[in-house]
């Protein structure tokens, strides 16, 4: 499970071989070895001894800003696996087999956004389920560019025209599901930090979420989180990271929009800040219930029943097996 601190001014300690949350009013305790993660989203005290307590139990604990967006975390120093992994992660972007994997996860990503197009037009009868075939049309048409790019390239000689590809796709999913929620809720196209209608707010929020869990994976799997293919090396940028979260942001972009479409969503959860929306307490509540309900959901994911929880540390191991097999020769 994963604990959420929510609330300013708990206060996190170590109680036996259980993780005790004490407020003004109350005290809850949890056993250690029910939790994976533990999020910190506001002001919260903790002692030493919970810090090592999870470090023994293999619990990061990650601090998150009011975006969403990891801030730090706390983690066992221990590798995941052998350096070998890393060494050949420094060759992929310059090797076919670094375009083979940055090709699967563009797609799949792509793959998704047409899942949940086609889903919530299943049970419409007016102009919008048109415009989702047209948006269908023009994200295949941009997978099949993708699909269609030389195998034996490389990501280096063709990073524009993928990320070219995939912003086209990206435009028209986004364009149509903003006219797909309840017209109170619509909105014009992807917008970050900060975002400027709710929709993207909570998604925002929930892409946060989601960056950790990614990160928190390929640390287990072995996996440089800093060594991207597609997303180049920079300072203190997890490159592989961000190449590896567009696999899964249509499960987020799902939750968020069951949210909105099951009127669970109020104009109360959100913040006005500058010229755009934060997620406040009360949203992001809501948020983390909705996702916390899906992470225990079983699934039928490349052949076999899987909890939601683990699919991306699933992938993330099969990853580092086929980086570790292939022979990465720059």
């Amino acid at each position: 499970m994963k604990l959420i601190l929510n609330t300013p001014g708990l206060y996190l300690c170590k109680r036996g071989e259980c993780f005790q949350i004490k407020s003004d009013e109350s005290k809850q305790e949890i056993s250690a070895k029910k939790v994976d993660q533990i999020y910190i989203t506001t002001r919260v005290a903790l002692s030493t001894d919970s810090i090592e307590l999870a470090i023994e139990n293999n619990i990061d604990i990650v601090f998150l800003k009011s975006t969403g967006q990891p801030l730090g975390r706390v983690w066992h120093s221990k590798l995941g696996s052998i350096t070998t992994i890393r060494r050949k992660q420094l060759f992929l972007q310059e090797v076919p087999f670094g375009l083979v994997l940055i090709k699967e996860w563009i797609t799949e990503k792509m793959n998704h956004q047409i899942e949940l197009l086609n889903k919530l037009a299943m049970n419409r009868r007016d102009e919008r389920k048109e415009l989702v075939r047209e948006a269908v049309e023009k994200i295949n048409k941009q997978k099949d560019n993708i699909l269609s790019i030389p195998q034996n390239a490389s990501v280096d000689t063709v990073r524009d025209s993928i990320q070219g590809y995939e912003g086209s796709a990206s435009r028209a999913y986004f364009e149509t599901l903003g006219k797909l929620i309840p017209p109170k809720f619509e909105f014009n196209g992807r917008s970050r930090n900060p975002a400027l209608d709710y929709f993207n707010c909570m998604l925002n929020y929930s892409y946060g979420i989601l960056y950790s869990s990614v990160e928190k994976a390929c640390i287990i799997a072995g996996l440089d989180p800093y060594i991207g293919i597609m997303h180049t090396d920079n300072y203190n940028k997890k490159a592989l990271v961000f190449d590896l979260v567009e696999i899964y942001r249509g499960y987020m972009d799902k939750i968020v929009f069951r949210l909105f479409s099951t009127k669970k969503v109020s104009e109360e959860f959100f913040d006005r800040v500058e010229s755009g929306y934060y997620l406040n307490q009360e949203g992001k509540k809501a948020l983390i219930s909705e996702y916390n309900k899906e992470l225990e959901k079983k699934i039928r994911y490349r052949g076999r029943n899987i909890e939601f929880a683990n699919i991306i540390q699933y992938d993330c191991h099969q990853i580092a097996n086929r980086i570790l097999k292939e022979a990465v020769v720059c």
